[in-house]
């Protein structure tokens, strides 16, 4: 609710005109905030690009396969994220990449408003052992050429199966990659006397492609694929900025969005077996922001 209504208040605000930049110590920016100070220069024109780390959690989501001989769901499936440890890997440059990084470039169209391209790298990981759902049907012989569909060939329409990792293998990890399109507007909240810094708020929309490596194994086969492009998504965020220096700031931020993935890689026989799935995400992230 408190997303929804920092979007509601940042769009209301829209059609509000964009103020020029001016050196006659009159302030350029528009908040609806209305700080005791106001900033002299204007974003309008510059770049910006930031880099930090996420932590996600997801809701249930139900997981349908497909393939020569079956067609199952597995209902109200529960997933993790899989943060890494803290420790060497988050600044050692051969490394960075492992943990839930966030990484985005933007550009201001005007002083408080920028569109950017982002990559958020999360992890989904399938929670074992568990209890879900099944839904549908699978034959006792599955695939081509054909395999055993183990406890998924027992099962009836409606039954409910224990599962474990010998029955079912099923992450996003390497990963559960966002990779969107967005639009942004900050309003700034406090301004220091001097202007050398502030804390401003983010509020944003994006809209973009899933590009998972998926890790999964069925049927007793599978593999950790290749990237490839599973589905769409789209997300709404919310943030603050502390500006600790004119080109640097700290940045915490809140994002939820629903993703369909309608084409995720499963036993690796390509164009026989697959699975889909549609995704709620909350995701918070913290990063450090460099503006220029």
């Amino acid at each position: 609710m408190l997303l929804l209504g920092a979007m509601a208040i940042g769009f209301s605000a829209m059609a509000q005109e964009a103020v020029e930049v001016s050196d006659s110590g009159v302030g350029v920016a528009k908040s609806i905030f209305n700080p005791k100070y106001n900033r002299f220069k204007s974003n309008k024109g510059k770049f910006f690009a930031h880099w930090g780390y996420n932590f996600s959690s997801y809701a249930k989501s139900d997981i349908r396969f497909q393939g020569p001989g079956y067609d199952f769901t597995l209902k109200d499936v529960k997933a993790s994220d899989r943060p890494t440890k803290l420790g060497w890997t988050y600044i050692d440059p051969g490394r960075i990449t492992i943990p839930q990084f966030n990484l985005h470039f933007g550009y201001f169209i005007k002083d408080n408003y920028s569109i950017s391209l982002g990559w958020d790298h999360m992890k989904y990981v399938v929670d074992m052992p568990q209890t879900v759902k099944f839904v549908g049907h699978a034959d006792k012989m599955v695939s081509e050429p054909g395999v055993p569909s183990g406890i998924f060939g027992e099962a009836k329409d409606g039954d409910y199966l224990a599962l474990n990792e010998s029955d079912l293998y099923f992450e996003h990890t390497d990963g559960y990659n966002f990779a969107a399109v967005g639009i942004e507007r900050y309003d700034d909240i406090w301004v220091s006397k001097s202007r050398k810094q502030s804390v401003n708020s983010e509020i944003g929309l994006e809209g973009g492609l899933l590009v998972p490596r998926s890790d999964v194994r069925l049927f007793g086969l599978g593999e950790n694929h290749y990237w490839n492009i599973a589905g769409y998504g789209f997300a709404a965020k919310a943030g603050v900025q502390y500006h600790f220096l004119k080109w640097m700031y700290l940045q915490g931020s809140f994002k939820t969005g629903f993703t369909d993935l309608n084409n995720i890689k499963t036993t690796g026989r390509r164009g026989v077996d697959k699975a889909s799935q549609t995704i709620w995400f909350f995701e918070n992230y913290w990063v450090l922001g460099f503006r220029f």
